[in-house]
Parts: C-alpha cells; structure tokens; sequence
C-alpha cells in the first residue's frame, strides 16, 4: 500500500525489487523464468501495417502493443487471442503520478492504456470498429465495453459505438509486472481485425482550444481574397455585389468569441471554436456545422478576419449581422434596412392571417370580416302573404 506523499516513483522501485527476489526464491511463477505462458501469448501478435486515425482528444505518447492482427485458428466462428504488454519504469511513474481524483468516488487517470479495434485494412487510416460479439478480459477481469446500438434490420448484430477502451483500472502498474489481454469475438468471413494499445494522455475541450489559438490564426488578407473572389466570380450567372453573413455561431446562435472553420472548407461563415470542442468532446463527429463536411482539428484555424470584425467598434454589441462587399471591405447591417425587414415579416403575418379568414368558395374579398353568428331557422317553413296593390307575393323566409 502506497504511503499519502510518498514519491511514486521510489514505490515503484521498492515494488520492482521485490518482485525479482519473489521470483528468484520461487524460481517459478504464472510469469516467472520458467512460466511457458509469455512466449505462448506473444506468439499471437502478427505486426500489420495499420494506421488507426488520430484521436484529438488524446495524445499519443508511445505503443504498448503495436497495431496487431486477430488471428483465426480453425474453422470455428468463435475465436480467441491472447496479447502481453509491460510498462517501463518511467510509464508506470507517468500513471500513478498523474490522476484526477477531485471530490468524486471514481479515479480518473490523466496518462492511460489505450485499447483499440479497427478492420484489417493497410490502404487507409482507418476509424475504431469493435469485432463482432466482442469479449475482452484484462488480467483475469472482465473488461466493461460500450452497450450495442439497438437495430431494427433483420439479420443483423446491433455494433457498439466506435470509441477506445480505457484499460487503466485493470491493469499492473509495475515495471515486473505483465499484463494480459485476452480477446474473444466472432470471426467474419473476408473481414480481418486488428487490436493496438497505446498509452496516451487524456486532454479536454480548454487545452485544444488553448493549443489551436497558439498555432496562429489565418491572415485576414487570406480571407478578404476569397470574399474578393466569391463576390466577383464572373461564372456566376448572377452577379452579386454583397452578401450577409453573421458573426453568431450556427451552433450556439450567439457572438462568436474564437471564429473559425476547417482549410479544406471554401464558406465563409465560420462557427466558434470553443462550442465546437466541448460538442466533440462529448460526442466526437468533427462534422463541420457549416456545410456537414469533416472538420479535422488539425485542418481547423482561427480567422484572422472575422476576428478584427468582432472586434471592431462600428460593430454595434446587439448587431450580429454584417454586409461584405465585392472589393473585401466590410459594414454593419443598416438600421434601416434591418427594421424595414421587420416591416415586411409583420405585415407578411397580417396577409396571411387575413387569407385564413376569407371565404375561398364564395369568392367574396378576403377583407370582408366573418359575419356574426345568426340562430338557425326553424325546420317549418312559414309562408307570409304582403300586399302590394292588386298583387300578392308570396315571399319564403
């Protein structure tokens, strides 16, 4: 039991010397000099030329268990493997050393071990895919994985959602120490599996955001040229002198503080980066709210542009909306324009009010107001007799 304030590392090091003398005195062991299952296990990592696509959210700091194929042996559909990974000194130190435990029961473990699935394939990057009926054990203990999404095809085995695994909790934090992995899941034909575990560093939405600002913003020049270029387009069939856009983010719909968009987006409009990250950080997509393209974090850049727009004082504070003109330059939305906006939109309601009002039938003005309503005429139908001269008519009510 670790002693509070002592230093981790001279435990790890007490904990390495006692576990060489154990296995000197014992001269054997589940891993010892003459343990058979090691060699077994590391037997069953074939490397492969996988590359898994980047986790913005956690930086990679060393592999533990490179990029490896699933093995099948046999002809059965349910198929095991095995896998070994032991930390160094300087790993297990970075672990025990770097854990988030404020006022909750559970440890959050800043550095962690990091496993991963994806499909077998070495012409592109690929994304996190869990196996088919996939069953992980760490060390002898179950390891939780995320719950299946429910599907409504016929034939078809619900997936969990593509994420990686945070083996930390389950494993040794010794240098002596090895760790086994034991993978179980469903073998499918023409497809093959590849596991990896890394060990990475947990980082948040405030340190991505504090990382992209560093990088530099875009030069404003940069994007006064593409407005330059959109608004004098002589392709374009109709010629546009102006366009409005708005410094509120399309996501959270107020003043952007941090506007940006991905370099490999042509619009405009940018979204703020902030929002953007903590989105991602809850439910990572990095879909662009502009236009539904990928917005990578490391194609994003705060615009140099639209920052000294905000910025501006001719920008009134409720103001939002701003008009770009062909030679680049900028300006506020008129007040008069913007309340003769407000004009059209409210008499726009009056008219169409009014249409829901009018007699389609009876073909009679829409501006003729409903008629009161009148209490409904006897079932008999009286007949009254009024004299005219010599003549009598006879008049039905």
């Amino acid at each position: 039991m670790m002693v509070p304030g002592a230093n981790p590392m001279q435990y790890l090091q007490q904990a390495a010397a006692y576990q060489q003398q154990a296995a000197a005195l014992a001269g054997r062991g589940p891993y010892g000099q003459h343990g058979q299952q090691p060699q077994q296990v590391a037997n069953q990592a074939r490397l492969v030329n996988v590359t898994l696509k980047s986790l913005p959210f956690y930086e990679h700091h060393g592999a533990l268990l490179q990029p490896s194929s699933l093995l099948a042996k046999g002809t059965g559909r349910f198929q095991e493997a095995q896998f070994t990974f032991t930390l160094t000194v300087q790993q297990a130190n970075d672990i025990a050393s770097n854990r988030d435990i404020r006022a909750t029961t559970k440890v959050n473990y800043l550095h962690q071990v990091q496993l991963r699935f994806c499909p077998l394939d070495t012409t592109k990057e690929q994304g996190d895919e869990f196996p088919p009926s996939i069953c992980v054990q760490v060390n002898g203990k179950m390891c939780p994985l995320p719950n299946p999404i429910p599907t409504n095809k016929p034939n078809v085995e619900p997936k969990r959602p593509p994420k990686p695994i945070d083996l930390t909790p389950l494993c040794k934090l010794s240098p002596t120490l090895p760790n086994t992995v034991n993978v179980k899941w469903a073998a499918d034909q023409g497809k093959g599996w590849v596991i990896a575990i890394y060990l990475v560093e947990k980082l948040t939405s405030e340190q991505l955001l504090e990382r992209l600002v560093q990088k530099g913003t875009r030069q404003s020049e940069f994007t006064r040229e593409l407005i330059k270029k959109k608004l004098n387009d002589e392709g374009d069939e109709i010629a546009t002198t102006n366009l409005k856009v708005t410094v509120a983010c399309p996501l959270g719909k107020m003043r952007m503080s941090n506007p940006c968009r991905p370099t490999t987006c042509d619009h405009l409009q940018c979204f703020d980066a902030s929002l953007f990250l903590q989105m991602n950080e809850r439910k990572p997509t990095w879909q662009c709210p502009v236009c539904d393209s990928p917005a990578l974090y490391q194609n994003l850049m705060v615009d140099g542009y639209f920052q000294e727009v905000i910025k501006a004082k001719e920008l009134p504070e409720e103001e939002n909306e701003i008009i770009l003109n062909q030679d680049g330059s900028w300006h506020p939305v008129p007040k008069d324009d913007s309340e003769e906006v407000k004009k059209k939109e409210e008499k726009k309601d009056e008219n169409s009010a009014m249409v829901d009002l009018s007699d389609d039938e009876g073909g009679s003005s829409g501006a003729v107001a409903a008629a009161p309503a009148v209490a409904s005429a006897p079932t008999e139908i009286e007949c009254i007799d009024i004299e005219c001269g010599e003549r009598y008519v006879s008049v039905k009510f």
